[in-house]
């Protein structure tokens, strides 16, 4: 081929591919990865995948509007169409200047995911595209298009055709074919359907009014009335079944001034800020509220510890136990079930697997307690960032009505990373302490993904879009609606710009003034786990100095109460947790003390002198005389009843306070007996004896069988070590580079050796498949080559019985095998030789 000369055009898409070059080829497996699982033998199987229902339908779900717009447009045009045609449906014929400054990018979006190919005069769509997007009766294009003339008067006769001719005004031809282009002809010339049309009446304006922007079709009687047989006579409505007319593509697009969408959307909806607030504030907000949710976190936990609720049959969390989740935290049910779900999602509850089944604290969860405030919050935030479960469809109901639990299946949305990544990226793109509205954020979102929104009838992505706005807020990410900074290190977003961004209802600026490479701004790209581990510390580093510091000291009060002005120190908060009872959260913690709770320290070990000494050391201010006297009290009660295993005993030396218990009228449900004078016996068990003396007032303590007090601390009940749940992928993961790079090295070489031209053989023409050679044959090509240094092209069958083909060059033929540069795998290789089905010479390349 003269150097002069152009390129052929391709004529399929195989030849289209094997027309890129490896950059091009790598952004396409990029984009659709779907397509190297497993990577393809060659350009024609790629090709072929490419095409595939599945494929291509992925493949139109990732387009923005406007990349879709432009595939439907094509999808009504003719096959093939030429760019000029293109623009003309999706600019109309007032030539919108947005949308011809657009235009390109989205075709050429179009083209590098191979869904369309060919030159700008001969544009085709993918067949499998044009198949889903293309007008149907049982599919109507989402253009509001119907058929083309000739497609609807495919079954009409000659003659009714031929009577659609002469009633438009035109002269009758000598067959349908011809009538039909003269029919086209008309409906697509500017200035005959103009005139055409004021000749109609009135009414039947109206009525292609109704039809013009869909659906296209519509009902008429046997006996239709004026104003349709008008139209009817003329060929602007054409009947498709009994009963049914339809709208022709070419009358449509005429009342539309040439568009294919009612409105083309070249540019995205402006994300503007709803509010703005300094920096400093949205991030002490955000740092406030992550402090809160490693409390919530962890006070959750430590519900748990000595093993949480019962997991269900069908696994997750009852109703009651969420609620009762719920009011332990004081939050709201959606709330709890949120925590609980993040947790999980960390790694940090499991079910303990045990006969009978409950949730508990992983190991993982003493690692997450050791480790600095702000490590922990990076840990729950990046879980939350790459979890697929969905804690907003908790008690909702699946494809069966059954309800979906907290912690149970059916939660996971491969759908949610992506969504909660782009939604913060939005955020991202803000100026700093700028916090948008949902709404604006909601419609870029369908912009972007406008085919996945229109298949779900729920609307799963938007509401995804609002559980990522409240989540965030909970987790702390934002702060009163802004993404605050150590939430935009978490995501690798650099730096905002200083300059505000445009409000979300001035216009966006024409591209053909401002031009651009890309009508929208690029997205952030998700974070490799390397990259993950540098964001997490960064962020970290950002949010530790906005985090309170933890306090020594409690300020004790006259009414029995105790306030902490902020987080304690774990010790501390430990024993006031066992000594005290918490009465109110907030900014500062309200804990209280009751005989129950003292008695509940005494019986952990501690002595009366053990908890004086522990408030003195940590109150601000003096110990208040009643809660001295409330605990002398306490002390000097508790043990004096002895309460043992019989069934169970209660031992006393003091036999006047034993004729009380048994003189006393709430404890004949207990059914007590005595035994000798200071022992008491019953068939309750010792725990229900405690609990039945305790609710009478006494402070008993239990005993060993030697006499001895027993010392009751709760143990922490731990699953076994478990791994946090894998999130649920969305197809094939994105390829990294050396994927990427052996993929397309090894589709080339596989290309090559199955499109080179083999010289013509005896038993085989040439071009044709492999010919089958005898051990014989094959073995003298090899040392012929060899000698000659030619490139062969061979069938080989591996080990587990599966036939390739190979471009090899031999090295070396000896001891039954034969060393040789393999091309399509691009190393040199051994091959035993009676694995060798057949061999043939490579032509020899033409001049140029």
């Amino acid at each position: 081929m003269s150097s002069d000369e152009k390129p052929a055009a391709p004529r399929s898409l195989a030849e289209a591919l094997r027309a890129r070059d490896d950059g091009s080829l790598a952004a396409l497996l990029r984009a659709r990865p779907d397509l190297i699982t497993p990577v393809p033998t060659d350009l024609t199987q790629l090709a072929t995948r490419a095409g595939t229902r599945a494929s291509v339908v992925r493949a139109l779900e990732r387009l923005d509007r406007f990349a879709l717009q432009t595939a439907e447009a094509l999808a009504v045009a003719a096959d093939p169409a030429s760019y000029e045609e293109l623009l003309a449906l999706m600019a109309g014929d007032a030539a919108d200047r947005a949308v011809t400054a657009a235009l390109p990018h989205a075709l050429g979006t179009l083209r590098a995911q191979a869904l369309v190919w060919g030159a700008d005069d001969r544009l085709r769509l993918v067949r499998t595209a044009r198949e889903l997007l293309a007008p149907s009766p049982q599919h109507p294009s989402p253009t509001g298009l119907g058929p083309t003339v000739q497609e609807a008067t495919a079954g009409m006769s000659p003659g009714r055709v031929q009577e659609l001719v002469t009633a438009a005004g035109l002269t009758s031809t000598h067959d349908a074919v011809s009538a039909v282009t003269a029919l086209t002809t008309l409906f697509t010339d500017r200035g005959r359907m103009a005139k055409l049309l004021g000749e109609a009446p009135a009414e039947s304006r109206e009525v292609l009014s109704r039809l013009v922007w869909g659906p296209p079709y519509g009902q008429v009687t046997a006996d239709p009335a004026a104003r349709l047989r008008w139209l009817l006579d003329r060929g602007l409505l054409l009947p498709t079944a009994p009963g049914t007319v339809v709208l022709p593509r070419e009358v449509a697009l005429h009342l539309r001034e040439g568009r294919a969408h009612r409105s083309a959307e070249p540019s995205p909806p402006a994300v503007g800020a709803a509010a703005t607030h300094r920096p400093q504030v949205v991030d002490a907000t955000a740092a406030g509220q992550a402090y809160t949710a490693l409390a919530t976190v962890e006070e959750l936990l430590k519900d748990w510890d000595e093993g949480g609720p019962a997991v269900l049959r069908a696994g997750g969390l009852s109703v009651r136990d969420l609620k009762r989740t719920a009011v332990a935290l004081d939050v709201s049910e959606p709330v709890a079930a949120f925590w609980v779900e993040l947790a999980y999602a960390a790694g940090l509850i499991a079910s303990d697997n045990e006969a009978d089944e409950r949730y508990a604290a992983t190991p993982a969860y003493d690692e997450w307690l050791e480790q600095p405030p702000a490590q922990r919050w990076t840990r729950l935030a990046q879980a939350w960032l790459g979890a697929t479960r969905t804690p907003g469809l908790v008690g909702g109901r699946d494809a069966k009505e059954r309800t979906l639990s907290a912690l149970g299946p059916g939660l996971d949305r491969t759908a949610a990373p992506e969504v909660r990544h782009r939604v913060l990226t939005l955020l991202a793109g803000l100026p700093e302490g700028a916090a948008p509205s949902a709404e604006p954020v909601l419609a870029r979102l369908r912009w972007e993904r406008p085919l996945r929104g229109r298949q779900q009838d729920d609307d799963l992505r938007g509401r995804l879009a609002r559980w990522t706005l409240t989540e965030a807020e909970l987790l702390g990410m934002t702060g009163r609606g802004a993404l605050s900074a150590h939430g935009r290190a978490l995501l690798g977003a650099p730096a905002p710009k200083d300059a505000p961004g445009p409000p979300a209802e001035s216009p966006v600026e024409s591209p053909l003034e401002s031009p651009l490479e890309s009508p929208v701004e690029s997205p952030l790209e998700p974070l490799t786990p390397a990259e993950q581990a540098v964001a997490s510390v960064a962020a970290a580093r950002l949010l530790a100095p906005l985090l309170p510091e933890p306090l020594d000291h409690v300020l004790l009060q006259a009414d029995l109460t105790a306030v902490a002005p902020g987080p304690l120190q774990r010790p501390l908060a430990d024993m006031l947790d066992v000594l005290a009872d918490v009465e109110s959260k907030g900014g500062a913690t309200v804990y209280r003390f009751t005989p129950g709770s003292v008695r509940r320290a005494l019986d952990s070990g501690r002595a009366a002198s053990d908890l004086h000494a522990f408030l003195a050391e940590h109150s601000r201010t003096p110990v208040p005389q009643p809660l001295a006297y409330l605990i002398d009290d306490v002390a000097r009660r508790h043990g004096h009843l002895r309460v043992g295993a019989a069934s169970a005993y209660v031992r006393c030396d003091d036999d006047a306070l034993l004729n009380e218990i048994m003189a006393d009228k709430r404890a004949a449900g207990l059914r007590l007996r005595r035994l000798a004078p200071t022992v008491l016996a019953t068939q309750a068990d010792p725990a229900a004896l405690l609990d039945g003396l305790r609710a009478m007032g006494f402070a008993p303590a239990s005993e060993s069988a030697e006499g001895d007090v027993l010392i009751t601390r709760a143990l922490a009940h731990r699953t076994s070590p478990r791994t946090a749940p894998e999130p649920v992928p969305d197809g094939p993961p994105a390829p990294d580079a050396t994927l990427l790079t052996a993929a397309i090295r090894a589709i080339r070489a596989g290309d090559l050796a199955s499109t080179t031209p083999r010289k013509p053989s005896a038993t085989q023409p040439a071009g044709g498949d492999l010919p089958r050679t005898s051990a014989a044959e094959t073995l003298a090509t090899m040392q012929a080559a060899v000698l000659t240094g030619e490139t062969v092209w061979i069938g080989y069958v591996n080990a587990e019985g599966s036939a390739t083909q190979r471009v090899i060059a031999p090295v070396r033929v000896e001891g039954g095998f034969v060393t040789a540069y393999d091309h399509t795998a691009d190393e040199v290789r051994t091959y035993p030789l009676h694995r060798v089905t057949g061999v043939a010479e490579l032509a020899e390349p033409a001049d140029d």
